[in-house]
């Protein structure tokens, strides 16, 4: 039986993307071969438990979740992530995707809505990047950049422009929580009438949290 390394499982708030402030199951896996600068969930970067891939489904599903987000660390640095997303899409659920944008998306499955970062330069791992990435993602998929400061903001910028981002699917812009003002980041996007939305992380308000939902 397949198995995956999970940090932890867990029903909260959704504290990001398009469906935050829903109740959301959350499945973090365990592993990352990305270390940026501002990662709020090293934690799970080693540890974790082995578990069979149908011993997860059955714990996601005595939450009767109407959401499910698979997140990490970097979900699909694990081979068997793939079928895990596939399984919880047979639960009839929306499930959702938290991936770096360094691991080929063109795998997941297609009822699995992406929400794919764009790392900045300020993140350290801008050179991660794999922009052959963009042209696998579905209407209903998600661009995120995590702005750190004025230089990530135009930098981003361009990539919104370069790439046609809007023009794919919805864009996210969120200021990296504690070191960039949110209002500046608001202030900026409606100067420059940007396609976008802005986003800040719900759970860090609501609770202080400073792990990653």
């Amino acid at each position: 039986m397949a198995q995956c390394r999970i940090t932890e499982i867990f029903y909260s708030l959704q504290g990001e993307t398009r469906t935050i402030g829903l109740p959301t199951v959350f499945v973090r896996l365990t592993g990352c071969p990305l270390r940026c600068g501002y990662c709020d969930t090293a934690y799970a970067f080693t540890g974790g438990e082995k578990m069979e891939i149908a011993d997860i489904v059955e714990q996601v599903s005595a939450y009767n979740p109407r959401y499910v987000t698979v997140t990490g660390g970097e979900p699909l640095a694990q081979k068997t992530c793939y079928e895990l997303l596939t399984t919880l899409c047979d639960l009839n659920v929306e499930v959702s995707l938290e991936t770096s944008g360094a691991i080929d998306i063109s795998n997941v499955d297609p009822r699995v809505v992406c929400v794919m970062d764009i790392k900045t330069p300020a993140s350290g791992e801008e050179a991660k990047n794999i922009y052959a990435n963009i042209d696998k993602l579905k209407p209903d998929d998600q661009v995120k950049f995590v702005i750190c400061d004025r230089s990530d903001y135009d930098w981003s910028c361009q990539k919104l422009a370069e790439y046609d981002l809007p023009n794919r699917c919805e864009v996210l812009f969120s200021p990296i929580h504690g070191e960039l003002d949110p209002s500046a980041l608001a202030d900026w996007i409606v100067a420059d009438n940007l396609p976008v939305r802005m986003q800040v992380q719900l759970h860090k308000y609501l609770w202080n949290d400073e792990q990653g939902r």
